[in-house]
This record gives C-alpha cells, sequence and structure tokens, in this order.
C-alpha cells in the first residue's frame, strides 16, 4: 500500500540519525483502518532530547513542507508536514518516557485516556526500525491487567447527574445540552466496554467507532448498530435506543464479572428527574 511504503521510506531517513533509537507506524494505517482520508502518523523514540535541527534535517532532505512545529509538551515533540501529496504526523518521546507511560498503565492502572492512547499505539504500532525495543515494549504491554479491566468499568458506567435530566431536556427541546449528556453516556458506555475487552483505549474521542467494535469479542447483541443510531435518530427515538443500550451494558458485565456488584451504578442510570 502507498502509505506503508511511504512510511518505510520516511522512516530509513529519520533512522540516519544515532539519536532515534525506533520508529513505527500509528494511527490508523497500523491498524489496516485507513481510507482516503487517512495520514501517516510516525511515533520516533530517541535516546536523548532531539534539537530543532534533528527533526527538521528529515523534512528538509526530502523537500517536505511545514504544517506545524510544536515546542515540547506534554513530553512530547510533534510536526506535521506534506511529503509526496500524503500528510506526515510525526509524534517523538524520549525512550524512557514510553517507558515510564506503558508502567503507569500496566503496572498502576492508571485509566488517563491520554496515557492509555499512548500504551494502545505501541500495542497496536508496526515497528520500522528499532524492532528489538519497540517488540519489547509490546511484550510489557500484551497482557492487559485484571485491576484496569475492573476501574475502567467501574468509572465508565457512572454517567454523572445530567443523565437524570434527560426527559427535562427532551420536554423543553434542549437540543443542544441533551445531545452533549447523550454523546457523554455514548462515550462512557464505550469506555466500559474497551475495558470489558481488555483493549487499550486508541483516541480519546472513541473515533473509528465501528471498527474499534468490531475487535471486540464481548459485546451485547445489536450494540454497534444502536451506537450508530443513537445520534442519527430523531432525539425521542435515539435516547430511547440510549437507554437500551445502557440496559444491554449492565446485562452483559454482569453476564461477564458476577462478582462486581453494580447495583447502585444501575439504579442511576434508569434514574430520572421528577417534573
Amino acid at each position: 500500500m502507498k502509505l506503508k511504503s511511504l512510511a518505510e521510506t520516511m522512516a530509513m531517513v529519520y533512522a540516519e540519525n544515532p539519536k532515534v533509537e525506533a520508529i513505527m507506524i500509528a494511527g490508523s494505517v497500523s491498524r489496516n483502518w485507513e481510507d482516503s482520508y487517512s495520514d501517516i502518523e510516525l511515533h520516533l523514540l530517541w535516546r536523548e532530547a532531539p534539537e530543532d535541527e534533528d527533526r527538521m534535517a528529515p523534512i528538509e532532505k526530502v523537500k517536505g513542507n511545514i504544517i506545524d512545529f510544536h515546542e515540547y509538551e506534554d513530553e512530547e515533540w510533534s510536526e506535521t508536514y506534506w511529503h509526496k501529496g500524503v500528510k506526515f504526523e510525526i509524534s517523538s518521546f524520549l525512550s524512557e518516557t514510553i517507558t515510564r507511560v506503558i508502567d503507569e498503565v500496566v503496572l498502576h492502572h492508571d485509566t488517563c485516556l491520554d496515557l492509555q492512547c499512548n500504551v494502545a499505539s505501541f500495542q497496536d504500532g508496526k515497528p520500522l526500525f528499532g524492532h528489538e525495543l519497540l517488540l519489547d515494549l509490546k511484550d510489557k504491554i500484551s497482557v492487559y491487567p485484571e485491576a484496569l479491566r475492573e476501574k475502567m468499568i467501574l468509572e465508565n458506567l457512572d454517567f454523572g447527574s445530567r443523565w437524570g435530566n434527560r426527559e427535562a431536556l427532551l420536554f423543553r427541546e434542549d437540543w443542544l445540552m441533551l445531545y452533549q449528556v447523550m454523546a457523554s453516556v455514548q462515550s462512557k458506555l464505550m469506555g466500559a466496554m474497551f475495558g470489558l475487552n481488555r483493549m487499550y483505549v486508541h483516541h480519546p474521542a472513541y473515533k473509528w467507532q465501528r471498527q474499534s467494535l468490531e475487535r471486540m469479542s464481548v459485546l451485547p447483541a445489536g450494540f454497534t448498530e444502536k451506537m450508530e443510531e443513537v445520534l442519527v435518530l430523531h432525539p425521542i427515538e435515539g435516547l430511547r435506543v440510549l437507554e437500551g443500550a445502557i440496559k444491554d451494558v449492565f446485562d452483559v458485565v454482569e453476564r461477564e464479572m458476577p462478582f462486581m456488584d453494580l447495583r447502585t451504578f444501575r439504579e442511576k442510570s434508569v434514574f430520572v428527574r421528577s417534573s
């Protein structure tokens, strides 16, 4: 495929720098989900902090056109540029940073989605350079912790107080807030299903929803279709579909993990504020 071939060629340009320890394809291309709108995401691991010249030299060598060039922020260097009609998104990390992030999620069961996204990218990433290091990182990620699974489920089955106002919002035709509440609950259901299926979340907004659900082996019947219908049906119908999806999720979680006490969460999920 063109994108993978172009990524491999560009990776070899970056690999000329001795500071670079490993390179992999991340994002939709690594998961074979790419389409005509996809770009190339490369993750680079560095032995030591790169200078601006380290980051600019490969782009200049291939005569790429810079879109963004960001300073170090949140333990990451990032830049985007066009090369041969394709947008490249580069994320650079110190190798020690990624090792620590993996430990926070895998050993300390941190449910932070930003951390999980980094872990998911290395789990699904396709090594292009520095295979030994990347395979070692993949090995650390290979077993999804049971404690993380439980935390993801419990944290995501609490929908917050606004969910109880859904009938009032519907009655008032307060569509903006209603859709915000419905979208928030959908995201929560996705988080719970990622945890139940022992999958690290790969995007904080649950991008590629349908493809993600297709990877899951434990799902309520018709769940994918219901999640797609919620925001495209009339709000009254969409809300009822979402309420049904919530019940289905509780049922499947209780079936798969009968030792978890979800009574309080289930009661809150069906509560509606009276007029």
